[in-house]
């Protein structure tokens, strides 16, 4: 029996609200958590900061955001999603609005600890908006909540305009701001998730951490985890990766290729919603099967060194990419309480923490592969590996589940 069925209390509205609510609220922290990649810029001039330190600045946020969202997506099973949801949201907007009176360095490192609780946001929203949907429509409400990836691009466009006006300090002033009144407007307009609310009201004990974490043995979770490096890391490392290799391979000016990736990022975090429609009507497996095949083909044709003479070859391919990622999104996410149901906080927050990380680490090694092998294309032989071992291994396990006899149903789903 699901944990709708077993929940009698919620009304009509309730779903739709706490969905609409939380995606306008993982927007505004992913528009937060993505910060540094405006004001960062004129951070860098006003210190003098080399790149290395200029690169650790824009990824710190990144790489907390990252790794806290396993401790986040637990504490979500524990104390409720709407608790949680408010308090990372208010912390991440306390850091940030802290951050305008940071001078040194080191300060500036600090308080980017904290705006990096703003990407820990979204194993809250997964754990606490997949119990208000029934499994056929899960996948579609995960793919419109993940869609606040959005905020990247929000802060693209936006950013600029206030710092030229009032300087990098009231970006962070008004960025803070605005989260902190999304929070309080969050607590006030929803409701805690049918889960938690059967949980309390049957007086249920916490499960211990050896509990939460046993999931974590799973050959399968770490399997979903390459799906959602490739689909999400690989996302984030292309859309923070293609301002340069824009300038660097076909020399575009800076704000034309900053323009590019900005457009390259909406779309890619649009198109998420549908990437969940799909995987409720079609089947989450045969979207990741199109998605490696398509993104197999993608980069094989960007790894060409070819590649690089023809610069509208080029974009309509990497939006071709950057499209079938964002249904890969959404359709990893649909594996997770599909699978997981009692422990959705714990392994979307894994997931989402190497998801994460693959957008912090993929950058670095691109820039490596580069400086060793002098080719632009080389980050995209990088991806080209990490589809066809990911596609290669979820057609193993497919096959291995065939074998066993398992329901149409249940392989579908992986």
């Amino acid at each position: 029996m699901s944990v709708l069925e077993k929940t009698q209390t919620m009304s009509a509205g309730e779903p739709a609200k706490a969905l609409w609510m939380s995606t306008i609220a993982f927007t505004l922290c992913f528009a937060v958590w993505t910060i540094f990649a405006i004001i960062g810029i004129r951070i860098k001039q006003e210190l003098g900061l080399n790149e290395a330190q200029f690169g650790l600045l824009v990824g710190t946020p990144i790489l907390t955001g990252s790794l806290v969202r396993i401790v986040l997506g637990i504490w979500t099973g524990r104390y409720g999603g709407r608790l949680v949801y408010t308090l990372t949201m208010l912390a991440a907007a306390l850091a940030t609005f802290l951050l305008s009176y940071a001078h040194t360095y080191t300060e500036m490192l600090i308080a980017g600890l904290g705006v990096g609780l703003a990407g820990g946001s979204f194993a809250v929203g997964v754990a606490y908006v997949s119990p208000f949907f029934p499994a056929e429509k899960q996948g579609t409400a995960l793919g419109i909540f993940g869609a606040g990836n959005v905020g990247a691009a929000v802060t693209k466009f936006a950013a600029p305009f206030v710092l030229i006006a009032w300087g990098w300090q009231a970006v962070a002033q008004i960025w803070a701001v605005g989260l902190a009144l999304m929070a309080i407007t969050f607590w006030f307009t929803t409701t805690d998730d049918p889960a938690f609310r059967l949980r309390r009201e049957g007086g249920a004990a916490s499960k211990s951490l050896l509990q939460e974490f046993a999931p974590l043995k799973n050959t399968q979770v770490w399997r979903f985890s390459l799906y959602y490096f490739f689909a999400f890391g690989g996302f984030v490392a292309l859309s923070l990766w293609l301002p340069r290799y824009l300038v660097g391979v076909y020399g575009f000016s800076l704000e034309a290729a900053g323009m590019i990736a900005a457009a390259y990022s909406i779309p890619g975090s649009v198109f998420r919603a549908f990437g969940g429609m799909l995987s409720d009507k079609k089947g989450a497996r045969s979207v990741m099967y199109a998605m490696f095949g398509v993104s197999a083909v993608a980069t094989l044709i960007l790894s060409l060194p070819a590649a690089g003479t023809a610069p509208a070859v080029f974009i309509v391919v990497i939006f071709v990419l950057g499209f079938v990622m964002s249904l890969g999104k959404a359709a990893v996410y649909k594996h997770i309480p599909a699978y997981y149901p009692e422990s959705v906080g714990a392994v979307g927050g894994i997931v989402g923490m190497m998801g994460g990380l693959g957008g912090f680490i993929l950058p670095i090694a691109f820039g490596l592969l580069k400086d060793m092998t002098g080719l632009w294309s080389s980050c995209f032989m990088l991806l080209f590996v990490v589809v066809i071992v990911s596609l290669g291994w979820m057609h193993l396990s497919v096959k291995k589940l065939d074998r066993r006899g398992l329901s149409a149903e249940a392989v579908a789903a992986t």
